[in-house]
């Protein structure tokens, strides 16, 4: 009988607290999973990387081995870059099988952990302002993924009618629009007492942070109305409780990903020249590049892995993503760049 390994995928920081914070999920996983062995890893930016955590498992006798993104949506990094890397490895190490399993996605277990940090926001603000004068807004990452970025504003409306707040707003860290500036500065003119920001993300990082600096940035503009910064899910029990039950998922075969709203298979408003794209990563240039003391040093690691495998293309691409289609929207990527410089 094939020997079962987990393998969780993550995306890789340069933040080091989200690297210890990723880390810690992957372990409480495994508590969760004591009948697997269990290893993590990154696309970019950290070690180990996935093939790393993979090299582990496959040392221990692994035959078969479970994977699952360790994201909340479906985008590009969990459709295609974690594929990519998953079945280059599977392709060079025969007999190797790798299930690939579903996101963590809009689940009731994810909103009971989100419902927890709103409320733990309210309550260390008191109750002096009521619900009905208090507006959410909910943070995403932000995607050139259409489909992963709607799954944001789903997020927002069962928060928004679950606690009954008197309005609900959607922001985004990076790629799309609104970003979080000129999204709580819309959010401002609304004339509600008390906005609460929460960032809809698993780990901490750079971008975390920087939506907890814009906060600060409006909330020192519009003094008259009270911003609270909400906490992010990290390693909350019913996140666990959800990435255990994705790798249950992959052995009974409930494994369903949203596919129908895919950019990638099928012809999504304004998304319409991605459809059949190739399921390629683009993220071979950046791994384990990052917050390795070493290399902020400057030395270079080199890896004895053969690369030279099968993973090729006709054609001569530079590693970037295909352009969205939305980039120069004022509210977006552009705007993001110009408040950064």
């Amino acid at each position: 009988m094939d020997k079962i390994g987990v393998m969780v995928c993550g995306h890789g920081s340069r933040d080091p607290d989200a690297i210890r914070e990723f880390d810690s999920v992957a372990r409480g996983i495994e508590a969760r999973l004591p009948q697997y062995d269990v290893e993590s890893g990154f696309l970019e930016f950290a070690r180990p990387v996935i093939r790393d955590g993979l090299d582990k498992l496959r040392a221990r006798g692994c035959s078969r081995i479970l994977a699952v993104p360790g994201m909340l949506f479906a985008a590009g990094h969990a459709k295609n870059d974690i594929p990519s890397v998953l079945n280059t490895y599977q392709a060079q190490h025969p007999g190797l099988q790798i299930d690939y399993g579903r996101e963590l996605a809009v689940d009731p277990l994810l909103l009971r952990a989100a419902g927890d940090r709103v409320r733990a926001a309210l309550e260390s603000a008191g109750e002096d302002v009521p619900l009905h004068e208090t507006l959410l807004c909910v943070v995403g990452r932000g995607a050139s993924d259409p489909d992963a970025n709607s799954n944001v504003t789903k997020v927002m409306r069962l928060l928004w009618e679950g606690f009954g707040f008197g309005w609900g707003e959607t922001a985004y860290s990076g790629v799309t629009f609104p970003l979080v500036e000129p999204g709580l500065e819309h959010a401002a003119k609304l004339g509600y007492r008390r906005i609460v920001v929460f960032p809809y993300f698993l780990f901490t990082g750079v971008l975390v942070k920087r939506i907890y600096d814009a906060t600060d940035r409006v909330a020192a503009r519009h003094p008259e109305i009270e911003f609270r910064k909400a906490s992010y899910l990290n390693d909350h029990p019913a996140v666990l409780d959800a990435f255990a039950e994705r790798v249950g998922e992959i052995l009974t075969g409930e494994n369903v990903m949203n596919c129908k709203l895919c950019k990638y298979r099928a012809q999504v408003l304004g998304f319409e020249a991605e459809v059949g794209l190739p399921q390629e990563s683009h993220h071979h240039h950046v791994e384990g590049i990052g917050t390795d003391a070493d290399e902020a040093a400057g030395h270079h690691h080199h890896h004895a892995h053969d690369h030279s495998h099968s993973h090729r293309h006709g054609h001569d691409h530079d590693h970037h993503h295909h352009p969205y289609p939305h980039a120069n929207h004022p509210h977006g990527p552009r705007s993001m760049k110009k408040a950064a410089g």
